[in-house]
């Protein structure tokens, strides 16, 4: 018996879209992590892109847990001497909410050319309304769980 290794051409990759209204940015960040690598699928390999596209919807209303919102910063430097920039996280969720979640699925992802080819195959949309109704994404299962007993 020969051990089936999966090719490119065989993997077959589905559109799914999630609503993000009042859920939490780290599990969703988790489960969307987990649907980009593939491995929910039976046919995972570590070594190709083989998860599905994700298109989320009404980020604006993702919520953190405690304090986060006023506690939470996310940093950029301008590589210029004392041009670090620091914006809190509820700032960001006012201003460019889908970079709150961007930042935390890629944060998920390996850090590889591998993990930059599945973070293209994520899109985030503050309100309800996204420009990929044409290729007729599927909801995102409910009870959709990353493993035994989570």
């Amino acid at each position: 018996m020969k051990t089936y290794s999966v090719k490119a051409k065989d993997i077959q990759k589905k559109w799914l879209v999630v609503d993000a209204s009042g859920q939490t940015l780290g599990r969703l960040a988790s489960k969307i992590a987990h649907v980009l690598k593939g491995k929910h699928k039976p046919t995972f390999v570590p070594n190709q892109d083989c998860g599905d596209h994700v298109v989320v919807i009404n980020a604006s209303g993702i919520k953190m847990t405690g304090n986060k919102a006023a506690q939470k910063f996310y940093y950029r430097h301008s590589n210029y001497i004392g041009g670090i920039k620091a914006v809190s996280a509820e700032e960001l969720l006012e201003k460019h909410p889908e970079r709150v979640l961007e930042h935390a699925v890629k944060g998920m992802l390996p850090g590889s050319k591998l993990g930059r080819q599945m973070f293209k195959n994520l899109r985030i949309y503050a309100s309800s309304e996204h420009p990929h109704a044409a290729q007729k994404p599927e909801p995102f299962p409910d009870g959709f769980t990353l493993g035994k007993g989570q």
